[in-house]
């Protein structure tokens, strides 16, 4: 369940109809939410670098999580309007997402924190915005349809497919995320209301699918994982 102040109302009225937690996938199909222990702290070290600490738990698995420290650079504290979970929280959250496809993080039932940066590294000067790696129409349509399954299937209820904190991990806009989920309707596999959606009958009989992709995607991390340990 992610922890953070009280939100907007529209935000907060979204996290309310997933009863406080949100399914986040992987492009590889990993379903994961994430725990935000706000706010940004500054170390006491003597370095002059804020820190937040986070747990992004693999949903589905057996107690699997990656508790880690988001380390946040000189260059994205000045980028940032505020380090405010209104501000910061998409960008964390797909910065962690972002860190899980590449393989990057590990999961364990127990462990220390490790650090991540939250630096630059997604952020365009150029164009001033953040930028985590367009993905295709079809990357995105199988994305969503795992999402909506992930959610109905671990939470319930309704899978807001408005988020723009999805929007922005796959570089596209909410409006077109939404164009995009009508194709998914037109296939009975969900039934949008509004920006946010039902998942139907004919999708959770695609749980053998979604539930491969997600082992495969495990089993590619862990041997990642294995192999850098020796």
């Amino acid at each position: 369940m992610t922890l953070v102040p009280p939100l907007s109302g529209r935000i907060l009225a979204k996290i309310s109809m997933t009863n406080h937690k949100t399914i986040y996938v992987t492009l590889g199909g990993l379903p994961l939410s994430f725990q935000l222990d706000w706010p940004f702290r500054k170390s006491t070290s003597g370095a002059d670098f804020f820190f937040l600490h986070a747990d992004i738990f693999l949903e589905n698995s057996p107690g699997l999580h990656a508790p880690v420290a988001v380390n946040l650079s000189a260059t994205v504290r000045e980028v940032m309007p505020s380090l405010e979970p209104q501000d910061a929280e998409s960008p964390i959250i797909n910065s962690l997402r972002k860190e899980v496809d590449r393989r990057q993080v590990e999961f364990v039932k127990s462990g220390k924190l490790v650090p991540v940066n939250f630096s630059s590294r997604h952020w365009d000067f150029k164009r001033n915005k953040w930028v985590f790696g367009r993905a295709s129409d079809e990357d995105i349509l199988t994305m969503l349809a795992r999402k909506a399954y992930w959610q109905a299937r671990l939470v319930g209820g309704t899978v807001w497919l408005g988020d723009p904190t999805e929007a922005l991990y796959v570089e596209t806009t909410p409006a077109h995320i939404l164009e995009l989920a009508h194709k998914l309707e037109d296939q009975k596999l969900i039934k949008l209301e509004n920006d946010s959606a039902v998942a139907e009958p004919a999708l959770m009989d695609r749980a053998g699918q979604f539930e491969s992709d997600m082992r495969t995607a495990l089993e590619e991390l862990e041997k990642k994982h294995a192999f850098e340990r020796g």
